[in-house]
């Protein structure tokens, strides 16, 4: 009976197999050897839900099988002979390190992927590493946390865990666990915060993948909160000309002596905003006294910033006037758009503090914004002047009009 029911069992499996496509027995017999491989493949008479997810992931197309991870002997169509040897079956969060780290440790076996092979090692530099592998202890998480056990997809998937659009909400499945995250003293408000910040609204709302998740400023396998001295340096991975204004002002000097938290002193964290330009004296008042040099300089700074601004929409404004009227337009495009460079020139010199630099930039868009007008202006004055010039004509006309009806009047009467 057992027998007929193995049978059967077999007969199936061969037919589901040869619909969706078969396991490879070993790494190296991959491909080339998938024709009847389901057929003998025992993991699948009992697993078949496994299966099914497996073949979804990268692993399936390499031509790993059940057996590469979890041993035994899946020419068995018997359990008690399946489950022998080197069986593993479920591994726990220790051994998944050891076992996932076996291959992609393994220089020769990730070098044709273009994988590096140090994720392990940097695991165990990260917090959630120093909790596992360190002190044992099974709140952290392990690679299948993040990366799921069986249907493991490419970064570039959308339907993975870790593409960077499904990232924040990864490392929320544990950030946001109020009763875990209170026995090591953390908030659980960092995604909520994250989704209204400049990277949240770039990632969620932009589509722009490359605006930093959790894993930009915090690394993803070697997952660690930047010290103080380093804010700064993992803002300008991204940020490279606004760290090298930072670094060359007072804030940056006091940011590598650890007197700072680098940009975070006005950006906050997870909750990054830019400060509106006209807001930047009162910020400067969080850390400065009123009647300080330094709270001088934000004034300053911010006057200056503000003018460039009202300059920059007052051109773009006489440019749509132009627009209106009928001009072409795009040489004094060209020029707007060097204006704007020079703003944006604005935005990063801000952070060095150096007013000279700003007063220069802002004269440079200062004069271009005011050529702009004036050209508007001129265009406007024509107008008028045209407006002025069909008034006699108008009259001229009106009158003739007017002589006409008297004239054809006069002939009736």
């Amino acid at each position: 009976m057992k027998r007929g029911w193995i049978a059967v069992a077999v007969a199936t499996v061969a037919v589901f197999g040869e619909s969706r496509g078969a396991f490879s027995i070993t790494v190296q017999d991959a491909q080339p050897q998938v024709a009847a491989a389901d057929s003998v493949y025992g993991c699948v008479l009992c697993h078949a839900d496994k299966r099914k997810a497996f073949i979804e992931g990268i692993h399936s197309e390499r031509g790993i099988g059940c057996h590469d991870c979890h041993g035994g002997d899946p020419a068995s169509l018997e359990t008690s002979t399946a489950h022998t040897g080197t069986y593993i079956g479920t591994p726990d969060k220790l051994a998944t390190v050891e076992l996932c780290g076996s291959c992609h440790s393994d220089p020769d076996r990730m070098r044709q992927y273009g994988l590096h092979v140090g994720q392990i090692a940097e695991f165990r530099t990260s917090r959630h590493g120093q909790l596992l592998l360190g002190e044992r202890n099974t709140d952290a998480p392990t690679c299948t946390d993040c990366h799921d056990a069986h249907t493991i997809l490419t970064p570039d998937n959308a339907r993975s865990r870790v593409h960077p659009a499904n990232i924040p909400g990864t490392c929320a499945d544990c950030h946001q666990d109020e009763s875990l995250m209170a026995k090591y003293g953390l908030t659980t408000d960092q995604f909520e915060l994250y989704r209204e910040s400049a990277h949240g609204v770039g990632l969620f709302e932009g589509q722009n993948f490359a605006s930093p998740s959790c894993v930009g400023c915090h690394g993803s396998h070697a997952a660690l909160p930047p010290q103080v001295t380093e804010i700064a340096n993992v803002c300008g991975q991204c940020h490279v000309l606004v760290r090298r204004a930072f670094d060359d002002g007072p804030h940056g000097v006091a940011a590598q002596a650890g007197a700072l938290p680098g940009c975070t002193a006005c950006h906050s964290n997870h909750q990054t905003e830019r400060v509106p330009s006209d807001a930047i004296a009162e910020t400067c008042l969080e850390c400065h006294d009123a009647e300080s040099r330094a709270a001088q300089l934000g004034v300053e700074a911010e006057e200056l910033i503000v003018a460039a601004e009202n300059d920059l929409q007052t051109a773009d404004e006489a440019i749509g006037e132009l627009v209106v009227a009928g001009w072409q337009v795009s040489d004094l495009r060209l020029r707007y758009q060097t204006a704007l460079t020079d703003y944006l020139q604005i935005a990063e010199f801000q952070h060095s503090l150096d007013v000279e630099q700003l007063e220069d930039l802002g004269r440079r868009v200062g004069s271009i914004s005011r050529d702009i007008r004036a050209t508007a202006e001129v265009s406007a004055e024509q107008r008028w002047e045209h407006k002025l010039l069909l008034v006699p004509v108008w009259f001229l006309t009106l009158s003739a009009i007017v002589l006409g009806w008297f004239k054809l009047r006069s002939l009736k009467e």
